[in-house]
């Protein structure tokens, strides 16, 4: 039986933790992300991505529109194309999550931040 190869094309880290990208397509981009224990991301949306995100360990929060959604091992959230949304580590240990990307343009500038605890809004 083939075992399952993971490779990573690019790390990258960033003031609440770090991501790796595990696949990259047209159309789709798959990273596993790990965000700092106490730590977030910024308040966010995207014109022109949706995204999946699958929690493998850690436990921890999401924002999305007006709501909070608690995270643990296998939540499972669907952030549609312009939906604000944030996550945010509640543990003392790293929340790592498998996050999909789906549209017509993957770059990270497509990132509209309206609130930042690293000022880069």
């Amino acid at each position: 039986m083939a075992g399952i190869r993971s490779r990573t094309i690019k790390k990258e880290g960033r003031p609440w933790g770090r991501y790796e990208i595990l696949l990259k397509e047209p159309g789709v981009q798959v990273k596993r992300i790990e965000v700092n224990p106490k730590s977030r991301f910024s308040l966010q949306k995207h014109s022109r991505r949706s995204e999946k995100w699958i929690v493998i360990a850690g436990k921890g929060a999401a924002t999305l529109g007006e709501k909070t959604v608690s995270l643990k091992p296998g939540s499972f959230l669907d952030i549609p194309r312009g939906l604000i949304h944030r996550v945010r580590n509640n543990g003392l240990k790293p929340l790592v999550l498998i996050e999909v990307q789906f549209g017509s343009y993957l770059g990270e500038d497509d990132v509209v931040r309206l609130e930042d605890d690293f000022g880069r809004c």
